[in-house]
């Protein structure tokens, strides 16, 4: 296991954030959304699928960048100043992409959209950045332990107006009544966002737990025990999640501390499986689909969130392909599937030429 070596571009993170890309595209593009998999769904409320790992497998991925590239940087003797305003400029880009994406294709301002994926992602960015520039491992664990338990104390003890304290609902909760105070203009589900603006506390923890695997690949020690404590702290978190779950549920819609640690604990793990399988043991040629994907992954999921206005709104592709499977008696959960399947590698096309041409468009 000699061959690894932190200090390098790290394969594994390349190709599992393309892979988490392509499940997000495979996810968000069904034939019908009236005829999915339930595993391909996110779930209703509390509860999990392998849908609701997608979002948060990206911003510990999110987090372990931001630590490599850091290193990378101060070990070449960039300025702490100027790292900051880099960091500041990439998340108004991001931000400002997610904005584009919702309001396409009609841009109707008076229906804009505040919060999104992408917003979020810059947000998580943004903090992250800057907390992993101004204090060291130790005080990030604590700032990371005293938000999860903040959130799920004031979402389980703060009453709200008309409902008391302890409400979990849909749109019938504290972060839910926040939103309605201070997000403007429209909320994805009326009353309520996903991406809110107190479920994006938790959020970054998510990103922050991204943060520390970084730095624990970055710790001068053999890959065997590096692997060995990412599998471990990856267990330790699934099972505490688990446990939290009894008492603050998992949920994705209000990004719950117990969410964090389950997801958190898994993408640990998946992160040492994939660094033991490419990067150490020298399986690349098996991660060039994830690679190409995830070397321009910010860049793929703009073009996936575009594309289906000319394929789908416009030319029809869609449903040409969807209603001819159903109606040659395929069973629509099927078709809905191979539609998301055949999307995915539509998507792949722009990414494959981009990483040839060795293009890679850093936002």
């Amino acid at each position: 296991m000699s061959t690894f070596d932190s200090n390098k571009r790290l394969i594994s993170l390349d190709m599992l954030r393309g892979l988490t890309i392509a499940l997000m595209i495979v996810v968000n593009d069904p034939g019908s959304w009236e005829h999915i998999y339930w595993p391909l769904a996110h779930a209703e409320w509390h509860g999990i699928t392998i849908t609701d790992f997608v979002y948060p497998f990206f911003l510990f991925i999110v987090g372990v960048s931001i630590v490599l590239s850091s290193y990378k940087q101060l070990d070449a003797g960039a300025d702490k100043k100027k790292m900051r305003k880099k960091i500041w400029i990439r998340s108004i880009k991001i931000f400002a992409l997610g904005i584009l994406l919702n309001l396409f294709p009609d841009f109707n301002f008076a229906e804009l959209r505040i919060p999104g994926v992408l917003q979020r992602i810059a947000i998580v960015y943004l903090v992250c950045a800057h907390i992993f520039l101004a204090v060291n491992w130790k005080t990030q664990l604590k700032i990371a332990v005293a938000a999860l338990v903040g959130y799920w104390l004031a979402m389980m003890l703060i009453p709200v107006p008309g409902l008391g304290a302890g409400v979990l609902e849909p749109g019938k909760n504290l972060a839910a009544w926040i939103d309605s105070i201070v997000i403007p203009l429209r909320m994805w589900q009326g009353t309520w966002d996903p991406e809110g603006l107190l479920s994006t506390i938790p959020a970054i923890v998510t990103g922050m737990t991204g943060m520390f695997a970084g730095q624990l690949l970055k710790q001068d020690m053999e890959i065997e025990k590096k692997l060995n404590y990412l599998f471990l702290i990856g267990l330790l978190c699934v099972v505490g999640g688990y446990l939290w779950d009894l008492f603050f549920p998992i949920n994705k819609n209000l990004w719950t501390s117990s969410y964090v640690l389950f997801t958190s604990g898994w993408a640990f793990m998946a992160l040492a499986a994939c660094i033991l399988l490419v990067d150490v043991m020298g399986y690349d040629k098996s991660a060039k689909f994830g690679v190409i994907y995830g070397s321009n992954a910010i860049t793929v999921y703009v073009f996936a969130g575009m594309f289906p206005w000319l394929l789908n709104d416009i030319m029809g592709v869609r449903g040409f392909f969807y209603n001819g499977l159903v109606n040659a008696g395929m069973v629509p959960e099927l078709a809905s599937f191979l539609w998301s399947i055949v999307y995915t590698l539509i998507c792949f096309i722009p990414a494959y030429i981009l990483y040839k041409k060795k293009i890679f468009i850093k936002v």
